[in-house]
């Protein structure tokens, strides 16, 4: 069984990696969990099974809150900390996870309001402790904030045994400007096989044989907005046709 400081020795010599802006804002610090902020958390966090829930602070630069790791990906409570986590991905989701997390918490790092209702979801696979992939839903968004500054995020990951898996990454932006969010992250995130919720949604329409003028209309956005979701699909997955592209859709799981 691989031992944490093993594993610790291993994230240190690849954190480099992570991404240079959210490698200024995250440490290898756990939780104190007797701490009289931890128990509170532990009393009013709501937490599924195999679901590990975490509360990060950048104020403090550590992990105040962890539960459910053990369960979830074999280390305990106590010992999970945020550079673990964010490196733990399983290697071909681990540049895409550094990416997002990265793009996601600068976005968010900008913003002076409504702070608490920003988040982002991925689907991947993160490492368990004894070696195994563990096929995960995680979704992180703002926990608190002060004076339009962010002091917390929480994070929750879901084991989701339903999840299939290809090779085009998947992803969701939420937010008071959830358009101008997953766009930024669209552009940002370009050179990955990847596709936003956004995109997926108006692709699924395109598959039902909608026009972009219908889809449009369906969605209650503008024609030009379809246009953004759509066409650079094209470019990113090097594809020609809305026919190839629908076709590459089901092939990698994209569509149901």
């Amino acid at each position: 069984m691989t031992s944490i400081n093993t594993t610790y020795g291993i994230i240190m010599d690849i954190a480099k990696n992570i991404g240079d802006y959210s490698g200024t804002h995250i440490s290898d610090v756990p939780a104190d969990l007797e701490s009289e902020e931890a128990l509170y958390f532990r009393q009013t966090i709501p937490k599924f099974p195999e679901e590990a829930v975490y509360i990060y602070s950048f104020k403090h630069h550590k992990m105040i809150f962890a539960s459910g790791w053990e369960e979830v990906v074999g280390y305990r409570d106590d010992e999970i900390n945020m550079l673990a986590i964010v490196n733990m991905s399983a290697p071909e989701f681990a540049p895409f996870s550094h990416d997002l997390n990265d793009k996601a918490l600068k976005f968010i790092h900008k913003k002076t309001e409504n702070l608490e209702k920003y988040s982002f979801t991925i689907e991947l696979k993160k490492i368990h402790k004894e070696g195994h992939e563990v096929p995960i839903l995680a979704r992180v968004g703002v926990f608190s904030s002060k004076n339009g500054k962010i002091e917390s995020i929480i994070g929750r990951f879901q084991v989701n045994r339903s999840l299939i898996f290809g090779k085009i990454m998947r992803y969701a932006a939420y937010g008071p400007e959830k358009e101008k969010f997953e766009e930024e992250l669209n552009q940002a995130l370009f050179r990955h096989f990847a596709i936003s919720d956004k995109e997926k949604e108006a692709l699924s329409l395109v598959a039902k044989g909608y026009s972009f003028k219908e889809i449009a209309h369906e969605l209650s956005v503008s024609h030009s907005a379809i246009e953004k979701r759509i066409l650079p699909l094209y470019k990113r997955f090097d594809l020609k046709s809305l026919t190839h592209l629908v076709s590459f859709a089901y092939d990698n799981n994209i569509l149901p």
